[in-house]
């Protein structure tokens, strides 16, 4: 079962991809403990990221728990090769999957903790009957495909409403927020009742990845 701390999850996706191990010992030596891998397929976002070959590379490198977001179609047809590539975590979208209860199910039987995400624009209410069998919630705070994107407001709601529907369930289900997350938002993501916090170019973005990395660290603790 997964912690239900409040962290930073450094996202891959502004990482330096000619030096990923690098970038990924520095969150490390930073104090990160789970890695974000976004896998985009360029159908169900407009763009194309890696997939589970990067993530095994990544994996025989590092201890970080392997925090993957699966945004593409057909995710059912790839659970065992993720789990082989060495994700703890395996996310996907409820806009995906026809059959949600099975392929959540079929992700803890594979031995691997599950999430499940939603778009900015699906509603809470798609997810209240799975709420009570997955160990994660990824709430997007921006449309997925691209790093870099603002925060969309409208987000804070959304999540302080999916904390209550936890704590009303007294459930140990994990709130991740992926999207704009930076100095100027990230308290009141926190706030609101998130715990694994994504973070891309903020950490990334300017190469002083440490010093990132701790100042975000600063504001959630």
């Amino acid at each position: 079962m997964l912690k239900k701390e409040i962290l930073i999850a450094p996202s891959l996706l502004s990482a330096n991809f000619s030096n990923l191990e690098k970038d990924i010992e520095r969150v490390s030596a930073a104090g990160a403990t789970v890695l974000h891998l976004d896998v985009m397929d360029g159908h169900f976002v407009p763009n194309i990221s890696f997939g589970p070959t990067v993530i095994k590379a990544i994996n025989t490198s590092t201890n970080l728990i392997l925090d993957t977001h699966l945004m593409i179609e057909n995710p059912d047809n790839y659970l065992e090769q993720f789990r082989d590539a060495g994700s703890d975590i395996l996310t996907v979208h409820v806009e995906a999957c026809a059959h949600l209860n099975r392929t959540i199910s079929k992700i803890k039987e594979l031995g691997m903790s599950a999430g499940v995400s939603l778009n900015p624009a699906t509603p809470l209410t798609l997810i209240e009957e799975i709420l009570p069998f997955v160990d994660l919630v990824l709430i997007m705070s921006v449309n997925p495909g691209f790093g870099g994107q603002k925060f969309i407001q409208t987000s804070i709601e959304k999540i302080t409403n999916l904390s209550k529907m936890i704590s009303d369930k007294n459930l140990p289900t994990i709130i991740e927020v992926d999207g704009g997350i930076d100095l100027n938002t990230i308290k009141n993501i926190k706030n609101a009742g998130a715990h694994y916090l994504v973070a891309g170019n903020a950490v990334f973005g300017n190469r002083n990845i440490e010093q990132n990395y701790k100042q975000l660290n600063s504001l959630i603790k």
